[in-house]
């Protein structure tokens, strides 16, 4: 949390303690005594400590809620001022055209890739996945581009979910999937306005349930041109069109 490796171990030396002098703090900190003054200061000027003007001198640290709300305050801090300096450069020129396929690696990263795609989308949003991968964030933005005209197709799911789903999102049209999705490595499969397009899988599970998979890699591409997209949509209106035999 930005803290020193002798001032983290100081705080919690102290969190234990409640109280103490820093030859306490040193006692089961690991800290050396005279090192533990300077932690302190440390501390105070971040705000998570008192000192009490005694001989010796105690220390008394602040309520978990307490800094809980400091390190929220500075790390918000932090964070627009790393928007706002981002903002002030100059752009680079995107070209909505991106050769080739892209890839992104390790499921959370996947999630908010899938989410970023799903809230640029304007039209239409077309979604397939296995029902542990649609997580409630997932939901929220499908239902937030819903609330602002977005189609949303999705392949069908376990009874539970597709309920679930109807309920967060009356709007969403629900399709046969192509195979017994679950029975696959696949994780997900996203087109967004026929120009946007997301695969992924699943890693190998080491246990009895595969459901159970850590690791997950995509790959995706944008543009009328784009291979991946030109694949995607061609499933995927296949798919939709009820074209198979």
């Amino acid at each position: 949390m930005g803290l020193s490796a002798y001032a983290a171990r100081t705080f919690v030396a102290l969190a234990t303690l409640g109280e103490g002098t820093a030859q306490d703090v040193s006692d089961i900190s690991e800290v050396p005594r005279t090192r533990v003054y300077d932690a302190v200061n440390e501390l105070e000027d971040r705000g998570l400590v008192d000192v009490h003007q005694s001989t010796p001198k105690r220390f008394w640290v602040i309520s978990s809620e307490t800094t809980g709300r400091i390190f929220e305050q500075e790390y918000s801090q932090r964070v627009s001022e790393l928007v706002a300096a981002l903002d002030s450069l100059e752009p680079v020129a995107r070209s909505d055209e991106q050769r080739g396929v892209w890839t992104v690696t390790g499921r959370k990263t996947v999630a908010t890739r899938v989410i970023d795609f799903i809230e640029s989308a304007d039209e239409e949003v077309v979604y397939m996945t296995v029902g542990d991968l649609l997580t409630g964030d997932t939901i929220d933005s499908l239902r937030a581009a819903s609330e602002r005209g977005v189609s949303i197709k999705l392949g069908t799911m376990e009874q539970t979910i597709q309920e679930d789903i109807r309920e967060a999102i009356p709007e969403a049209e629900m399709f046969e999937s192509l195979w017994v999705w679950s029975d696959t490595p696949a994780g997900r499969l996203l087109m967004v306005d026929n120009e946007k397009t997301l695969v992924s899988v699943l890693a190998d599970g080491t246990g009895d349930n595969q459901l159970e998979r850590e690791d997950e890699t995509a790959i995706w591409g944008s543009g009328g041109t784009n291979s991946l997209v030109i694949v995607l949509k061609a499933m995927f209106t296949w798919q939709l069109n009820g074209n198979r035999t």
